[in-house]
Formats: C-alpha cells, structure tokens, sequence
C-alpha cells in the first residue's frame, strides 16, 4: 500500500493537542481501526477486534500525562490524523496512529512518522523510537519495516478480558516490539 507517492496532501500542519480536541480525536481513531468505516483504508482491525480501541479517557491521558504528547495533525485546517508521542527514557514510544481511512494509501502516513520521528529526537533527544502491534498484522508491520523499524520478537499478551482495548475476536493476539533507531 505505499507504493503511492505523497499525493493531495494539501497544507499539512503538526501541533500538540489540546483537551478540547478529544470529541475530534476520538472518532478519528475509532474510524481508522474499528468498524465498517475502518475497512475503507487499510490499517482496519476490524476482523480481529470489535468494540472500542479507545475512548475520551484513554485520549485525555495521552494529552495531559507528562513526558506523554498526542500530534495531531491537519491538512488545510482539518483534523485528519494523530498518533501519540511518549518518552521513554532513551526512546520515545510512538502509538495511537490513525489516518483517516478515505486518506489512507497516498503517502500521508509516511510524512507523519517521519515529522514524528524527528520531533522526538528534538524534544527529548532520544535514540530509539519503539512502538508495539498486533503480532498477526503481518501487513501493517511489513510497512513499517519498510519504514526502518525491527521487528524484535519481544511478545507482550494481549488484555483479554479489557474490553477498554476491544473484543478479540481470535485467541492467538499478542503485541510485538518494533524498533527504529533514529540516527
């Protein structure tokens, strides 16, 4: 899926959110991972998990925990995508990325992680950025080893039972660690 080249991006804008764009941010993620809107792109989860991938406490902690910065990111004003900054000791973690799925495919995602990428070495001046998926999403990590990041074979269990991160709809989900080292 990124063999496009940035296309149509528009004016694309970064800033930090705030608590006031938590109604925004919400849907935004919900729509790039769960349900039938989520099937128009492709970073959908929605064959593996239903219910929630998150909601207005999950993004509020991300916006106001210290050493914690959730992007969001604009193309000629307009709220289109946002994935969460965290520091990490020498690294930064990086989740909570959504695209809104009409917008997804066209190069988008790889300007934002590379913005991501960069602003974690500024702000914090790490050397790592680590993020974890959903092991059997072989596609979604193919793209980011596209993107420079390992796979590490480090497995953490799923939250079965939390249904705050969704209803599991198989019984072999685990998060692996990925990790880029930002020189």
């Amino acid at each position: 899926m990124d063999t496009a080249t940035p296309q149509d991006t528009g004016r694309i804008g970064y800033r930090d959110a705030v608590e006031d764009d938590v109604p925004v941010l919400v849907p935004l993620v919900e729509s790039a991972y769960r349900g039938d809107s989520s099937r128009t792109g492709w970073t959908t989860e929605a064959d593996i998990l239903q219910g929630q991938r998150t909601d207005v406490e999950g993004v509020r902690a991300v916006i106001t925990t210290p050493g914690s910065r959730l992007m969001v990111v604009e193309r000629d004003g307009e709220v289109v995508a946002c994935c969460q900054l965290e520091h990490r000791g020498d690294a930064a973690y990086f989740g909570m990325f959504a695209v809104r799925p009409e917008l997804q495919g066209a190069g988008l995602g790889r300007l934002i992680i590379a913005e991501a990428e960069r602003r974690v070495r500024e702000i914090w001046g790490v050397g790592e950025m680590h993020m974890t998926v959903i092991s059997v999403r072989e596609e979604l990590i193919a793209w980011y080893e596209r993107r420079g990041y390992r796979r590490t074979g480090q497995m953490t269990p799923f939250p079965y039972g939390d249904e705050r991160f969704g209803v599991p709809q198989r019984d072999d989900l685990q998060f692996e660690l990925l990790v880029k080292p930002l020189v």
